[in-house]
């Protein structure tokens, strides 16, 4: 198949065309009427971008197709921009075995719309005790390059050491989901540590928790010469940590660490939940406005790495509880790249090019994902999407492709919009409908 793009504002300010063949671009430039394109793209006003990628997706299948499936969940991903996703292992059964990551895989591939890699659990069942197929998952044709027992923590040092050691051998890397357990209990934590969760009597998750396992595991990364990524940084004491760790390993080189940040610890505050309203309830749990404001300045500098949805849908009856009692988590795949330009690019704190540098081209860089994140250059694959930087979005939770609707979002008005995304040059997304 091949398009034309006619009109497209660049990363670098210029306008140009570009024709798309056989899953790759084949010229960049001022292109007349090309003949031959089986479609024309009108992109005038649009800003081109290589393919979002999220690091951290929650796609829930196999185990609760009621929340969530490849397909629903891959549809929500290529309407918000997506042509690659990260599916979490913390599935039904984990994704712990070589023979389950390649059913999660498969299941991406069949859709068509995103490419799915799956993320390994870090140790058998996600109990923190026993490696998990590491290498064989690494070497089986999903080729699993990032792994993670998201929604708890590779808490024992010793197991963590030996993780890192591991993936080592082949250049992967581990996700950690930082929460010290003796001090942010699973399960219970859910408000941020302060006067406010004090007054509502909701058990607290201090930031110290998160911090404390941030500092472990990049002393761990510097002695294994190894890679560790923090998932959802929600703190400006992990950002400090963080800073003081990338300037080491800057120096060495034989190490790194990298980190990411959710759409919704860019924006929302833990002043919301005052209404004791569970859309609001997430792990790591919102943060203050300072924090808020450090996380900001650190995706700026880029101290910290890549943003990253935590794309968490839940059925309305695990989610529609006391506060206390509901399920963590929100959705962010269609609405991830509207709140980015909303807090990062309307702000001036990024450019287009640190939007994808930040949403593409290190997330890419990060999972090994050699097709995505590339320049829109002749040559590259056509792995791309068309954002129209100035238009007014208000998000309706009911208009949602995912399964589930616990969608933070809900009646706010965003900037930006996805208008178009090509997945090896076929178009999944035209004037900002599935097709």
């Amino acid at each position: 198949m091949s398009v034309l793009i006619k009109g497209a504002s660049l990363l670098g300010g210029e306008k140009a065309d570009l024709y798309v063949e056989d899953g790759l671009i084949r010229e960049v430039g001022s292109l007349g009427a090309k003949t031959g394109a089986d479609r024309v793209v009108d992109a005038d006003g649009l800003v081109a971008l290589p393919g979002l990628v999220d690091l951290h997706t929650h796609l829930r299948e196999p185990g609760r197709e009621d929340a969530e499936t490849v397909l629903t969940g891959s549809q929500a991903a290529a309407v918000g921009g997506y042509t690659a996703v990260l599916a979490m292992a913390n599935t039904n059964p984990v994704t712990d075995t070589a023979e389950a990551a390649l059913g999660v895989w498969e299941a991406g591939r069949e859709t068509g719309l995103v490419d799915v890699a799956p993320v390994g659990a870090v140790t058998k069942g996600l109990r923190g005790e026993e490696l998990a197929e590491l290498g064989l998952m690494a070497r089986s044709r999903a080729r699993v390059r990032v792994f993670s027992d998201d929604g708890r923590c590779v808490a024992d040092p010793r197991v963590m050491r030996r993780a890192l050691e591991y993936v080592k051998t082949f250049g992967g890397v581990i996700s950690q989901h930082s929460q010290d357990p003796a001090l942010a209990p699973y399960g219970s934590a859910c408000c941020h540590e302060g006067e406010l969760s004090g007054r509502l009597g909701l058990p607290g998750w201090p930031g110290v928790a998160e911090e404390v396992i941030v500092a472990r595991d990049v002393m761990l990364a510097r002695h294994t010469g190894s890679r560790v990524h923090v998932a959802h940084v929600s703190t400006a004491g992990s950002v400090e940590v963080l800073r003081w760790a990338k300037a080491q390993a800057e120096k060495d080189g034989s190490w790194e660490v990298t980190a990411e940040v959710t759409p919704h610890h860019l924006l929302l505050t833990t002043d919301l939940l005052a209404g004791y309203d569970p859309t609001y309830k997430v792990n790591p749990p919102l943060r203050p406005a300072e924090d808020v404001e450090a996380l900001r300045q650190a995706l700026a500098d880029g101290t910290i790495d890549a943003v990253a949805t935590d794309h968490a849908p839940h059925a309305r009856h695990d989610k529609e509880h006391a506060f206390v009692d509901a399920a963590f988590g929100m959705l962010g795949l269609e609405t991830a790249l509207s709140v980015v330009t909303t807090v990062m690019v309307e702000s001036g704190l990024l450019d287009w090019a640190g939007v994808a540098r930040v949403m593409s081209t290190n997330p890419a860089r990060i999972a090994g994902l050699e097709g995505h994140g590339r320049a829109l250059a002749t040559g590259s694959p056509a792995n791309l999407v068309l954002v129209d930087p100035a238009a007014q979005v208000v998000v309706d939770k009911d208009a949602s492709l995912s399964l589930s609707r616990n969608n933070p979002w809900h009646g706010r008005k965003l900037t930006g919009a996805v208008v178009a995304s090509f997945l090896r040059g076929t178009p999944t997304v035209l004037d900002g409908a599935l097709l």
